[in-house]
């Protein structure tokens, strides 16, 4: 159980911080992270991390389908997480 913390924090940080350097290539015009890629991130368990990235840097807030998609992808996490602790290690 302690891992699977330490992966939950670990993916939330790195999702947070991407869609930082994101914000910060798209300011400067450099290559970007595909938003296919933003969404890996949140969908593999770093939801929260970008749902707060995208509100602290203010990057990706006016794209519909990152207010649906993220916020999605942060009930999944916590079904996904559940059913992997209740099914597969609380057996």
């Amino acid at each position: 159980m302690k891992y699977i913390y330490i992966y939950i924090g670990i993916i939330n940080m790195l999702t947070f911080l991407i869609f930082g350097i994101d914000k910060y290539k798209a300011k400067k015009n450099y290559s970007r992270v595909s938003e296919k890629g933003l969404f890996l991130l949140c969908f593999i368990g770093g939801g929260i991390g970008g749902f707060i990235g995208m509100y602290t840097f203010r990057h990706k807030t006016r794209k519909w389908y990152f207010n649906l998609l993220v916020p999605i992808s942060i009930v999944v996490g916590v079904y996904g997480w559940y059913y992997i602790y209740k099914v597969l290690i609380n057996n």
